[in-house]
């Protein structure tokens, strides 16, 4: 659907479904009469029953959306990236041709990649010197995220590719969470020690421009965010209303939903972080989330990379609820009550 305002977005955030806890709660009916003592499978037990709480039946993952979007930042000419905007058409091009890592993961994940480019010709403005995207721009961006949500998705994997994309998640984070440019913003590409202070500074001009809309988490993303941190929130909301579970990529992505958890304290429980990237903030930021990640890898790629490697861990984890048999089918005594 499309927002006609920020009102009627805030509104949508803040009116969401329950969770299904009698579908959880058949998952551990079953858990416990499978073949191995009670939680000992630990946390892939807990992946099941968060698949079923949020699908609203016996969990399944039969089809597995990945979703990236794409977007230019205007901050870009503050010289916050060691490369240059033209990069972010270019791995648009790349992951089209199926060069790209995100191909690859899908492909072994089992998984279909879907690459959404957001008006890259048309970079967001410099929000050090104005607002990124004004209210209309910020809600057909969110649309868009909203849109690409299949309905009949089990699961949906959210990344991201935008030159300068680490520096807008950063203002976020900050304007969100508090603290400045020295807290939030590091190396994402891989700048050097110059570029590293361009981009610090940066965070610190657009959180002094930007001061205003303190307390207001939407329109602090349209202010300082970007247009495929703006789809990833739309995509996000649209998958709690269709009671479809999220995995969440890096820094980027988490950032991106952060205003939800603002709206609402579980708008996120529907989601989880596949993993906790190398870029510094980020364990920083799922801290502050309540987020606990799947996997610790040293990853900083973004596009859906982290996300999509989560995939084939839910899978084993359905494979052992669905697969292993009961302390009855295969005649092994259960623990004495």
């Amino acid at each position: 659907m499309s927002f006609p305002s920020l009102s009627a977005l805030r509104d949508a955030c803040r009116d969401l479904p329950p969770p299904d806890e009698s579908a959880a709660a058949a998952v551990a009916a079953r858990q416990a009469q499978l073949t191995k003592p009670p939680g000992s499978l630990g946390r892939l037990e807990q992946l099941v029953a968060w698949l079923a709480r949020w699908q609203g039946h016996a969990p399944r993952l039969e089809r597995v959306d990945v979703l990236v979007f794409a977007g230019n930042h205007g901050v870009t000419a503050q010289g916050v990236s060691a490369y240059p905007a033209a990069v972010t058409a270019q791995m648009v091009a790349n992951f089209s041709a199926g060069g790209a890592a995100i191909n690859q993961l899908s492909r072994i994940a089992g998984a279909r990649l879907r690459v959404i480019p957001l008006a890259l010709d048309r970079p967001t403005e410099d929000f050090t010197r104005a607002p990124a995207m004004d209210e209309r721009a910020f809600l057909d961006a969110v649309a868009q995220g909203e849109a690409a949500v299949a309905p009949e998705a089990d699961l949906v994997c959210l990344g991201e590719m935008g030159i300068g994309n680490t520096t807008a998640a950063a203002a976020l984070a900050a304007a969100l969470f508090g603290g400045g440019g020295a807290r939030w913003a590091g190396r994402g590409t891989g700048v050097d020690d110059a570029g590293l202070a361009r981009k610090r500074a940066a965070v610190d001009a657009g959180l002094a421009r930007h001061a205003g809309l303190s307390g207001d988490p939407l329109a602090l993303a349209a202010a300082l965010g970007g247009r495929e941190l703006a789809a990833i929130l739309g995509s996000t909301l649209a998958a709690r209303r269709r009671r479809i579970p999220v995995l969440l990529d890096g820094f980027v992505a988490t950032a991106a939903v952060a205003p939800l958890a603002r709206l609402r304290d579980d708008a996120l429980d529907h989601a989880l972080a596949a993993h906790v990237s190398a870029e510094a903030a980020h364990r920083t930021l799922l801290a502050n989330l309540g987020l606990v990640p799947l996997l610790d890898l040293g990853l900083r790629l973004g596009e859906a990379s982290g996300a999509t490697l989560a995939v084939p861990l839910l899978r084993a984890a359905l494979a052992c609820h669905t697969g292993m048999a009961t302390f009855a089918e295969a005649g092994v005594a259960n623990k004495e009550v």
